[in-house]
Formats: structure tokens, sequence, C-alpha cells
């Protein structure tokens, strides 16, 4: 096993302002989908230049952007991927994620300098495979998200090749991904970017007595940051390119306080742990549980009907300005806001006091009691600094 390095913190982003904003966040790599050969292909995904774009910005930050190549291809795919992959590397991109064994192949010629990491789809749970696919050209293996913690410390043990394992985000009912129903119910090639969520789809038994879901519960592994840490994994991976800027900003800045205070303290205490939860707030609209990685889930692993999709209106907006003489910040408003409620801010470093939203008054100077207008620009008094990109919460009681 090699020395342990600093865990990397990876993140998603479905477009360029949520790649800028997810390093904002704390991520040390972010991945994102180019225009071609990317399995979240309803996510807006980068251009080439929005690529080169991005390497830029990661560099000055001291991050990394690693390109989805990882749809499962067929022969008219390969059509021009030389080229791609010669495109990505010149506009800085630090490594691809692949599925297929011909790319890793071709990336290696086409790509020199560029890593080239195997992605989840090829379903690696033994140290066996990861050495296979080490002798074959990949540079990281991303772990099946079926692994257990127990196999995930073995297989580390037994190999030298760097190792990615999910820790938050969407699971599949399937195989790592390689899920057909949405080919059936919806026309649309899962494996080649179209996926449906057709398992979260609502079904019902004939007789209509009862709701059915194939769909898995989210995953949440926050309790198991620091066994990763100490088992030496490289890289801790977030899922979600079609998430919102507000829901990557909560998780991913939980995620890097939990990772820097256990690599602080070699503990992580229980304030620790509420701190963090409380940073995250309530974004997931999905329930949550540890996946695998406590063992081969029950019927309790999957979600149960009545309780899916429950959207959480606790983003306000975002802060566009904030004025330190008058103590207050220009917030374009995103969901309904009356005075008299709780908020805090979340930025970069964390989340702000709870605070009461005593005024909300227009750029014209025209007080209001509820803001009930999508996008509107409203100055909102706040005792404490804050800056451009922050969010504004509502804070239940």
């Amino acid at each position: 096993m090699p020395d342990r390095k600093r865990i990397e913190l990876l993140a998603p982003a479905g477009d360029l302002e949520r790649v800028k904003i997810a390093i904002r966040y704390g991520a040390d790599a972010v991945y994102c989908g180019g225009k071609e050969m990317s399995l979240r292909n309803r996510a807006g995904n980068l251009t080439t230049e929005e690529i080169r774009e991005a390497c830029r910005f990661a560099k000055e930050h001291h991050a990394k952007i690693f390109v989805t190549v990882n749809m499962i291809p067929r022969d008219e795919d390969f059509k021009d991927i030389d080229t791609y992959l010669s495109d990505l590397e010149r506009a800085g991109v630090s490594a691809i994620i692949v599925s297929s064994p011909e790319i890793v192949k071709r990336s290696k010629i086409a790509a020199p300098s560029m890593e080239v990491h195997l992605s989840t789809q090829q379903s690696v749970m033994n140290s066996a495979a990861v050495n296979f696919w080490k002798e074959f050209g990949a540079d990281r293996v991303v772990l099946a998200r079926e692994c257990t913690m127990e196999e995930i410390r073995k297989i580390r043990s037994r190999t030298d090749l760097d190792l990615e394992v999910f820790i938050h985000g969407g699971m599949c009912s399937s195989f790592s991904g390689r899920c057909v129903l949405s080919n059936y119910t919806s026309a649309r090639d899962a494996n080649r970017g179209g996926c449906a969520q057709s398992c979260r789809w609502r079904y019902r038994e004939e007789n209509g007595e009862r709701e059915i879901s194939f769909g898995s519960k989210d995953l949440d592994a926050s309790r198991y940051i620091g066994e990763m840490i100490d088992a030496g994994i490289t890289s801790v991976k977030i899922e979600g390119r079609m998430k919102t800027a507000f829901y990557l900003a909560s998780v991913i800045r939980s995620y890097r306080y939990l990772i820097d205070r256990y690599e602080e303290n070699g503990i992580l205490s229980v304030k620790d742990r509420c701190i963090a939860s409380r940073i995250m707030g309530n974004v997931q609209n999905r329930e949550t549980g540890p996946g695998f990685l406590e063992g081969i889930p029950g019927i309790d692993g999957l979600i149960t009907p009545g309780t899916r999709d429950i959207v959480a209106q606790d983003y306000l907006g975002d802060i566009l300005e904030y004025d330190a003489k008058e103590m207050k910040a220009l917030v374009c408003m995103r969901n309904h806001l009356e005075t008299g409620e709780s908020a805090e801010i979340l930025g970069t470093g964390g989340v702000s006091d709870i605070f009461t939203v005593d005024s909300l008054t227009s750029e014209e100077g025209i007080r209001k009691e509820v803001s009930n207008r999508p996008m509107e620009k409203l100055w909102i008094p706040v005792k404490f600094p804050c800056e451009a990109g922050d969010y504004l919460r509502r804070v239940r009681k």
C-alpha cells in the first residue's frame, strides 16, 4: 500500500458556473461532462472552450478538472474520439473517467499526459480486477458502489493503484449504473447518457392497493469519512452533475469540513458532526442511507413510497453584494420569504449565526413584508460580513 496522501474531495458539476462554485466551496477536483461521450447528456455539460476555462480557473485555485468520457460506446461513437481526447489534453484536463477498454487504450496514445480513471460502471469489486486495470493502463479505479467498507479496506491493502470511492448522492438499483430499465420505459439509452431514472417512478400493483418503488435511497457516507481516510483511499466522490449549485455548495462544504477536521485532529467529535450536518442543511430530496458500506442492504435500502421527492424550500436566494457600512446584503430572491422569519448565510467558510429577517427593501427603497417574486432583488439587514456568491437559507424552527 502506498504512503497515505491527503485525501481528495471530488465534486460534480453540470456546467461551468457549478465548476467554479464547487471549487470555491472546497472541492480539490471537479468532474464534468463534455458535449461528447458523457453519461449525463441532460446536464448542461461544457464545450471545449468552457472546459479550457474550467481548467484555468481550477489551476488558479490549486484544483483539478476531470472529464467524463464514460458512455458505453457503440462502433459509431468512436468517430473523432482521438481528436476529442487530444483536445481535452490541450485544454488542461487532468484526467478522464472512462468505462470502455478501447478508450483507455486510445487515450494513452492520443493524450499520454492525461490520467485515465476507470469508471464505476466497470463494477470493480476486488483487488485482482484493480490490478488487472493497472496493467491495462488505468491510473485510478473508481470502485463499485456495491463494495462494503470492509471490502474497500481489503482492496486497498492489496494494490498500490489509486482508488476512488463514492460517498454521497444517488445510488442505482442495478450494478453501478449498468441498467437498461430506462431503455424499455422511455426509449432512452441509459448507458449512452439517457437514463430517465425509471426506477424512481411511482408504480402500483395491479389491484392499485400498494405503491412500489424500485429506487435506492441516496448514499450518505459522512459517518465513514474517518475510515476512508485511515484506509488510504485516494479520492472520495460526490455524485450529482444534475444537481443545483446550492445543493453542491451545501454538500461540498459539509464534507470539506469533516475531512479537514479529521485530518487535523485524527477524530471527529459529536460537535464536528453536528456542525457538518448543519452546513449541509436540508438539501436532500430523497431518503438517505449507508448504501452497501455496512453490507448488502435489505428492503430498508429502497425509497419508502410516500416520502420521496420532498422538495425543501430552504434555499432563499443568492447574495449579490454586501454593504459593510449599512450592514445589509443585496439578495436575488429564489423562494418565498416573509419578514420575521429566521435565516442564515451559507458561505465558503460554513454557515453564519442565525438571524431574523427584520425587513425587505427593494433597490428603489420600497419596504415589503413578503418576497414572492422569484429573481427580485432585495436588501436584507445582515449584521456580519458576507460576500457575492454566498447563499441565503431559511432556518426551520
